[in-house]
Parts: C-alpha cells; sequence; structure tokens
C-alpha cells in the first residue's frame, strides 16, 4: 500500500477551478462525473505543494485536466465555513476507495475539512484535451443552465464564479479569452447574451464595444457578396 504523500501539501488547503469555456453559443463549464457511484459530480480541484504558490498550483491543476499552458486565470474567493465538510455518504465511499490504495492516515487526511481557493478559467473549448483524474469517470462540457447538483459546495462555488466573470467581462475584457482568435461583432455579442443570460440591443450593443478600442477591425468574413459579408476583429493585445 502506498502513501499519498500528504507532507509535501499544505494541509487543509484545496483548489477548486470553475473551467468555462463558449461553444455553440452557449456558456460550458468544465465539471468531472465521479466513478465512485451514480450522479456524482464535482469541480476539478487539487491540492497546493508546499514549494508552490496558489497562482501556480491553480496552473499546474489546470495543466493537468486541460493540457493547455498560459490561459486566463483568476482567483474570485476563499471558501472556509466552519460546515465546510463532505457529505458522510460520500466520504464513506471515498474512504473506501483511498483505503485499497493509501493507509488509513492518508485517506483521513484526503477527506478531512479543507479551506478552498476559488479559481476560474476562461479556455477555448477546441483547444481542451481533458484529463479524467484518479476520482472521475469522465469530464464533461456542460452547459451553464444545466449543470445538476454536484457534491460538496461546489454549486456555490460555480454561482460565485459566474458572478465574478460577470462582473469582471467588462471591466477587465475577458471576454476574449473565450473566442478564437478572429470573430465577427455578432459573435462577440452571442458571447455576451450567453454569459449575461439576456439579450442586448444590437446597435447599442456594437458601439459600446467598438467605443472600447480594444479590437482591431480585419477584412470582411466571406459570407456571399462582399457588401453584406460582416468583418472580422481580433482583441488588441
Amino acid at each position: 500500500m502506498r502513501k499519498f504523500g500528504t507532507e509535501k501539501y499544505i494541509s487543509h488547503l484545496s483548489i477548486d477551478c470553475v473551467i468555462f469555456g463558449y461553444e455553440n453559443k452557449e456558456l460550458k463549464v468544465l465539471i468531472a462525473k465521479s466513478k465512485l457511484g451514480e450522479n456524482i459530480w464535482n469541480l476539478p480541484g487539487g491540492f497546493i505543494l508546499k514549494t508552490e504558490g496558489i497562482e501556480k498550483a491553480a496552473s499546474r491543476i489546470l495543466y493537468e485536466r486541460t493540457h493547455l499552458e498560459n490561459i486566463y486565470l483568476e482567483q474570485f474567493r476563499v471558501f472556509g465555513h466552519e460546515n465546510r465538510i463532505i457529505d458522510s455518504k460520500y466520504k464513506a465511499l471515498l474512504l473506501t476507495h483511498l483505503s485499497q490504495k493509501y493507509n488509513e492516515a492518508d485517506a483521513e487526511w484526503i477527506t478531512s475539512r479543507f479551506v478552498c481557493i476559488g479559481f476560474y478559467a476562461l479556455v477555448e473549448i477546441s483547444k481542451v484535451n481533458p484529463q479524467i483524474g484518479e476520482l472521475d469517470h469522465s469530464l464533461e462540457w456542460m452547459n451553464i443552465k444545466e449543470v445538476p447538483e454536484m457534491m460538496h459546495d461546489h454549486n456555490e462555488i460555480l454561482t460565485c464564479a459566474l458572478d465574478a466573470l460577470r462582473q469582471n467581462l467588462d471591466q477587465k475584457l475577458i471576454g476574449f479569452n473565450l473566442l478564437p482568435e478572429t470573430f465577427t461583432m455578432r459573435e462577440v455579442q452571442e458571447l455576451y447574451e450567453a454569459v449575461y443570460d439576456r439579450p442586448f440591443a444590437t446597435n447599442n450593443f456594437q458601439k459600446k464595444i467598438l467605443d472600447l478600442n480594444v479590437l482591431e477591425r480585419l477584412q470582411k468574413k466571406y459570407t456571399g457578396a462582399a457588401n453584406k459579408a460582416p468583418y472580422l476583429y481580433r482583441f488588441k493585445r
């Protein structure tokens, strides 16, 4: 029976990652389906090595799950309620699984109470190569409106991450991390509508975005008649 290596990690401190993607006019999030039982879902996460900072740990955890580097990543909240403990039913399943690989002390360490640092990431779904963790049956992209009940407080973490994304979409102009390198103005509007879950008046929206002076206009996108084709844009990085 091998050791988990708990001595390498900061005790009782973990990271959970909300990985947002955008596809087919839908805002999506990458969540894990557990192999410990039916309909057990959770956010990807992990522990923090004593030799790394929290941002480096979050980047490592994200790379382990997406195989992407240099993606947009932001800390948004710490979750440390005194009642933040693993549900007794899930803990029993988890202990049974862990006890087959690790000693009792390591299994208890993994299932003890942790303070969680929440990070959200913005990725292009087409570039993600999902990698399952030890406890995962699969990793799945889920429409933000269709996310099932998740273990622990992970639905609350997701809600807080979405609130933070909405607050920062304009202030930090981060939405373009969800789009390909070039895009139409209509595609920008559809992204904003998916994130905020409401429609925008086209003329007002386009004027607002163009007035920010953060987009470079390229050639027209060929869709038939040249005079009807929309312009392509890219973000001024």
